[in-house]
């Protein structure tokens, strides 16, 4: 019987269960734990990590699952390494649905770095208003650069100090409309913005309202990941599935 584990958290990750309950097909959508409220889903849902490599291996035998999807952040390389390394060693297949990254067009002031620390660096200098659209994980690596007024954009209201001297928090869940962000960017005065490269629309109109506005973006690339297959559409996951299911496996 097919079972098929999703590793979550993304927009992809829902539309993919939400396509596979439609089917009937068995899966579990695992979540890393990080939003207090994930969105209901119409399949059975997991929350927390797997321990490792060896824990995943266990979990997939033990859930006797047939298809391993990774869906997560294109920016979770730690989970997205141990997807690869674990459905090998438990003999399960293994795809990987992700987005494209974004693209850079006429109007962009982008200023590529390769990781935050390089994105801290690149803040160095005077005063300025700068939206750090980064999540929580990483963001009191910013303090570093304590000149700054941060405008902060999280999902949950956090439940402990975030290691700033002098921020601004919208609580609020994408995704977000381009009237909306060029109207963020204009109360807040933002003069420049920090984000990763993690594709996708759901959070895409802050590059385009930062575009009309003619405000810089720091962009950070996406971090090395080993070799494994990758689709960018839920189409052509169901399709893997339906073409492992023919081979027998």
């Amino acid at each position: 019987m097919t079972h098929v584990l999703i590793l979550g958290g993304t927009t992809e990750a829902s539309a993919l269960a939400t396509a596979l309950a439609d089917r009937g097909v068995p899966a579990t959508l695992s979540y890393a734990g990080r939003v207090a409220s994930p969105k209901p889903q119409p399949v059975a849902v997991r929350v927390g990590g797997f321990g490792g490599v060896a824990g995943l291996v266990a979990w997939l035998r033990e859930a006797r699952v047939t298809h391993l999807v990774d869906a997560t952040h294109p920016f979770a390389a730690q989970m997205s390494a141990n997807a690869v390394t674990g459905a090998a060693q438990a003999g399960v297949p293994h795809i990987a649905l992700s987005r494209p990254g974004w693209v850079e067009e006429d109007g962009d002031r982008w200023i590529r770095v390769a990781d935050i620390p390089a994105a801290v660096a690149a803040l160095a200098g005077p005063h300025r208003n700068v939206m750090l659209a980064l999540g929580r994980m990483h963001v009191a690596a910013f303090a570093a650069q304590p000149q700054h007024r941060y405008l902060l954009r999280f999902v949950d209201t956090p439940s402990e100090p975030v290691g700033l001297p002098d921020y601004g928090l919208v609580v609020d869940r994408g995704p977000f409309t381009l009237a909306g962000d060029v109207a963020l960017l204009r109360e807040n005065a933002i003069d420049l913005i920090v984000c990763k490269d993690a594709g996708g629309t759901g959070a895409q109109a802050k590059l385009i309202a930062a575009r009309s506005l003619g405000v810089p973006v720091v962009m950070i690339d996406r971090p090395w990941l080993p070799e494994r297959t990758e689709v960018h559409d839920v189409a052509a996951v169901l399709a893997w599935i339906d073409h492992a299911a023919d081979r027998g496996v």
